[in-house]
């Protein structure tokens, strides 16, 4: 079993920064995918970022591509996502989320575990 609590959420003006970290316990995290995944208001969740367990390699929504930077701490057990210039449209709840698929991992359903959640609210 894994555990994920995600941190880091918060309000912020269109064209500042957030990070967000996401604590990972329960299992060995090296073994593991890490993904952020977002949900806004009355849309589906969708795939914002991941990050593989060897190389390690990263992938990004073409949305958020050279805006955030998804990386991660193993020593730490910890997964970040650097948010940089912020637009009103990533305004959503942020989620972590652990895979044991490898590759990209942009699909929800790769993800069996999941945390609860960081508001972004990004204003205009």
């Amino acid at each position: 079993q894994v555990q994920l609590v995600e941190s880091g959420g918060g309000l912020v003006q269109a064209g500042g920064s957030l990070r967000l970290s996401c604590a990972v316990s329960g299992r060995t995290f090296s073994w593991y995918t890490m993904g952020w995944f977002r949900q806004a208001p009355g849309k589906e969740r969708e795939f914002v970022a991941s990050i593989t367990w060897s190389g390690p390699s990263t992938y990004y929504a073409d949305s958020v591509k050279g805006r955030f930077t998804i990386s991660r701490d193993v020593a730490k057990n910890t997964v970040y996502l650097r948010m940089n210039s912020l637009k009103s449209e990533d305004t959503a709840l942020y989620y972590c989320a652990a895979s044991r698929d490898s590759g990209t991992a942009n699909h929800a359903d790769q993800y069996p575990y999941w945390g609860q959640g960081t508001q972004v609210t990004v204003s205009s």
